[in-house]
């Protein structure tokens, strides 16, 4: 009897020994974690989607099985996003460097994204000078930080992303990743998805940091109109390219241009809530 009454407070004490150290060890929980709700930068799916708020976009993301998207904006812009799909904040341009939209940033999510597309008149359109200046105050969120996301020629010596980073490294300033743009102007699926992948490669070789594709289709844009490659074409490129993008262990995450068809853009993957063609073979990749 007094051996069972003593089993029993060696097994009282060892289970709150346990507990405590459970405790223990969820309050020291990366901070990343924590805020996020669990999501890491390993542990996100890497194929995304960017998108704005429009009918059924709660509905789309749900169902194209993405783990992440961004709006261009630092806070979700009234998108309600399924559970296990983390948004990604940015700060698209100079206006956006202010001391509400970088707390914004900070309550929206743990990974930042920088500006887009400063190379492009129309778009955030700073010079190297002026994004360098300015990175101080994107670096003090202390959010994984991603460089500036030009155009094109990411990989072009002397180009505007190699200034950036020259520029950033002869300050100390800190760049956890590279995102870019890619979108190409020949409809072949298999030359196309080739394409990319060595200009992937070239960005890589040429920063050794996390690759993030933040925006990409097949987009002619040669005329100055749009023009676009059949949905088959564009389908069988997503099956393509999405398995690419997949064995490039560099390539931390993706995303699609874009969720939605509802302001005309003719790589949409969603009218309303339903998959097209393009929208069925994404919601299967990945």
């Amino acid at each position: 009897m007094r051996r069972t009454r003593l089993l029993t407070v060696l097994l009282a004490v060892l289970a709150l020994f346990t507990a405590g150290a459970s405790a223990s060890a969820t309050s020291n929980l990366p901070a990343q974690q924590a805020a996020s709700g669990g999501f890491t930068a390993d542990a996100v799916k890497k194929k995304g989607v960017s998108a704005w708020n429009f009918t059924g976009v709660t509905d789309a993301l749900r169902d194209s099985q993405v783990g992440w998207y961004y709006d261009w904006a630092t806070d979700p812009q009234g998108i309600s996003a399924p559970s296990g799909v983390e948004f990604v904040p940015m700060i698209w341009g100079a206006g956006a460097v202010t001391d509400a939209d970088l707390a914004r940033a900070r309550q929206s999510g743990t990974t930042l994204l920088g500006f887009n597309e400063p190379d492009m008149a129309g778009q955030a359109d700073m010079s190297v000078q002026q994004a360098l200046d300015l990175w101080p105050r994107l670096q003090a969120t202390g959010m994984r930080l991603g460089a500036p996301a030009v155009a094109y020629g990411g990989d072009t010596p002397g180009g505007w992303l190699d200034q950036f980073m020259q520029g950033a490294q002869s300050r100390g300033y800190r760049v956890d990743f590279i995102p870019v743009h890619w979108y190409g102007a020949d409809f072949d699926p298999a030359r196309a998805t080739e394409q990319l992948r060595s200009y992937l490669q070239a960005v890589y070789d040429r920063y050794h940091k996390p690759v993030w594709l933040t925006e990409y289709a097949l987009i002619d844009f040669s005329s100055g109109t749009p023009r676009y490659p059949t949905q088959a074409q564009q389908a069988e490129f997503v099956r393509q390219s999405t398995t690419m993008l997949q064995q490039q262990s560099y390539v931390e995450r993706y995303a699609w241009f874009t969720l939605s068809t509802s302001r005309g853009d003719g790589t949409g993957l969603y009218d309303g809530a339903t998959a097209n063609t393009v929208g069925a073979a994404y919601r299967s990749a990945g």
